[in-house]
């Protein structure tokens, strides 16, 4: 997998990405379009997708610097955190243990301002583990009731592999939220195992043995480059539920 989710800049953008007020993102100097100012907290709208329920356990898989994995701590009395970047989980621990954490937020050449990373409010740490790992290949570390992956099978060079592993990690009548902008790279995943037709039939193909989908929708999301560059892109959020032991051996077994 590419290393390029080590370097000091990538971390400093999603740190800004998954802490970054909306004025730091977007100061209010500016006039900005309605649908960069929808995009902002990505992070935090991709939990929401989950019911109300209180979960006991959940998962979120390439958790980057770990803003999703502490909103989810706001419902599961136990989250882990798992990203395959060093850097992003040494930074997500630094936050758990309370520590502020300084970056840059890049203006334009060698102009930069500092900011600082902190906790977020409400959130219990000690519900929270970070762990930095391969989401093809996780080790033995339970079922889950909920499973939250954001902008990351687009990001695998064998996606398919977690597809098959999810049965295990979710609990019969789970949740399990999916969500990526489909931006199928050859440096990330190589074209052999890009989806088709499209994602959300691959998808469907791939999860209906053991899931329910029970909806599907769009989130927009924003990260800041420089003061007058953003990545704007629109991720595919598909929602599932796992279907009881027997039913999915059913599904299974038919011709």
């Amino acid at each position: 997998m590419s290393q390029i989710y080590e370097s000091d800049k990538i971390l400093a953008e999603y740190l800004l990405f998954h802490y970054g007020s909306d004025e730091e993102i977007l100061p209010a100097t500016q006039n900005w379009p309605d649908g960069m100012r929808r995009a902002l907290g990505f992070p935090i709208r991709t939990t929401t997708h989950f019911s109300n329920s209180r979960p006991g356990r959940g998962l979120d898989l390439g958790c980057a610097v770990g803003r999703s994995t502490f909103e989810m701590a706001r419902a599961c009395q136990e989250v882990i955190g798992v990203d395959f970047s060093h850097a992003f989980i040494a930074a997500a621990n630094q936050l758990k243990n309370g520590q502020s954490l300084d970056f840059l937020r890049l203006e334009e050449a060698a102009h930069f301002t500092q900011l600082t990373a902190s906790l977020p409010n409400g959130i219990d740490p000690a519900r929270v583990e970070f762990t930095q790992g391969d989401a093809m290949n996780l080790p033995e570390i339970g079922s889950f009731d909920r499973v939250h992956a954001a902008n990351l099978l687009c990001r695998l060079p064998e996606p398919v592999r977690l597809l098959a592993r999810l049965p295990q990690l979710v609990r019969p009548k789970g949740e399990l939220v999916l969500v990526t902008p489909c931006t199928w790279l050859e440096e990330f995943t190589p074209p052999p195992n890009w989806p088709l037709p499209d994602t959300l039939a691959w998808l469907k193909h791939h999860l209906a043995p053991h899931f329910t989908l029970l909806r599907e929708t769009e989130e927009p999301f924003l990260i800041r480059e420089t003061a007058r560059k953003f990545q704007w892109s629109r991720s595919l959020v598909t929602v599932w539920q796992r279907k009881p032991q027997e039913e999915s051996a059913r599904t299974v077994s038919q011709p």
